[in-house]
């Protein structure tokens, strides 16, 4: 490594000089205390996002044997685990610092634990991929496609660059107020999204009502079916003259086919079964998940494109279509769709006939009232859009931040 290489391009001004490389065998000790009489029962487990968290509640259930720890390593706060597993977010395996009380973890961890530095400077030493490169070098490539296969002499041999202690105290103090902005911003945009989450329930079941301009009561909503004010597209793509395909992501939406599965499932050369869904069809997708438990409702917001047959697309007939797609996006529709869905179908799959998921039924307010809602929900939405963009921003300076601020 050359000189300049050892200086990071972001520094206080009051440090100068090249920062020293250390071994990791020089300044921190492998663990290898075994839970040998089971006296500790709190397994832990390495999350590349989530860092060290208790396995049970990441998992949702137990994964490990709660009768047979004796062979697991006894971690305890500040000590830092390797997890070899790789993933998109974590390409070499997440190295994180334990911040919980002490527990258990598997042997196929690696534990190390430090002395004479700063523990906080280091945890954001590993948030960077300054020692990828060395891990790359030395991994076993014959080894499982999910995980990394390295010694513990070799990894232990790995380089950091590591500054005096006084400029990691300070480094990791500016850090981790950064760290405190996302967090602050994160929790704020958590507590938004959960109440217009509730917010929408307590709508949408009268619970909560809007008045009028001059403060009067709306009128009582009125009780309709979903083909009463809409109707079904079953325009298929002839021809083909539609090419661009969409899908119905519970999560994002109405989208891109290729953009969300970052590849072309459909067959470009056979798209004249497809319907035509243009912008404002809203789309019902069949299709089950732990998000969406009887299948997403959507409305197309991107462009005009074409959908398997397999969705149910039809077009409302009202002007505020925000009012229902915000409708939608609660769960007063579900009781009925689990009323009528066929029990014998697939098992990621509702199967209902269109009739009767026509059929569904709607509890509708005035259109004045329908414009209040509207504007309520949305001006929450723009809300929540304008903390999630400053903790985006936050986000990107952090990571820009390590970059420059490390070697």
């Amino acid at each position: 490594m050359k000189v300049k290489d050892k200086i990071p391009k972001l520094r206080f001004p009051e440090f100068n000089g090249i920062w020293k490389e250390k071994f990791l065998k020089k300044i921190a000790e492998k663990v290898n205390d075994k839970n040998k009489v089971n006296e500790f029962y709190n397994v832990l487990t390495n999350s590349a996002i989530q860092g060290i968290v208790n396995q049970t509640d990441y998992f949702n259930k137990e994964i490990a044997n709660k009768n047979n720890l004796s062979g697991y390593y006894i971690v305890r706060e500040n000590d830092f685990v390797y997890n070899p597993r790789i993933s998109v977010s974590a390409p070499v395996g997440p190295i994180k610092r334990n911040n919980c009380e002490t527990g258990v973890m598997s042997p196929l961890y690696t534990i190390f634990r430090f002395s004479e530095n700063n523990l906080s400077f280091l945890e954001q030493y590993f948030a960077t991929k300054f020692w990828h490169k060395y891990m790359y070098s030395i991994a076993n490539y014959g080894a499982r496609y999910d995980r990394m296969s390295i010694t513990n002499s070799d990894f232990f041999r790995m380089k950091l660059s590591i500054p005096s202690l006084s400029e990691q105290q300070k480094t990791a103090s500016f850090l981790t107020a950064v760290d405190d902005k996302i967090q602050q911003l994160t929790k704020k945009k958590n507590l938004l999204g959960q109440y217009k989450k509730g917010v929408m329930q307590k709508v949408f079941k009268q619970e909560i009502r809007f008045n009028d301009d001059e403060g009067n009561d709306f009128p009582e909503w009125e009780e309709k079916k979903l083909g009463d004010i809409a109707s079904r597209i079953t325009i298929k793509n002839k021809e083909s003259r539609v090419v661009f395909v969409l899908t119905n992501s519970a999560r994002k939406g109405v989208v891109s086919q290729h953009d969300y599965f970052d590849k072309a499932i459909a067959n470009q050369n056979n798209l004249e079964g497809y319907y035509v869904v243009k912008v404002d069809d809203f789309v019902y997708n069949p299709r089950i998940s732990s998000f969406a438990p009887v299948g997403p409702i959507k409305r197309n917001k991107l462009k005009e494109g074409v959908m398997s047959p397999l969705y149910t697309v039809f077009h409302i007939n009202a002007e505020n279509l925000d009012f229902f797609e915000f409708f939608f996006n609660t769960t007063g529709w579900h009781k009925y769709i689990n009323s009528i869905a066929n029990i014998g179908a697939r098992y990621d799959r509702i199967n209902i006939t269109n009739d009767d998921f026509l059929k569904m039924p709607i509890s509708l307010p005035c259109k004045s009232e329908q414009q209040k809602i509207a504007d309520f929900l949305i001006a929450t939405d723009k809300k929540i859009e304008l903390v999630n963009t400053q903790l985006e921003k936050t986000q990107s300076f952090k990571k820009g931040l390590l970059q420059q601020m490390f070697v």
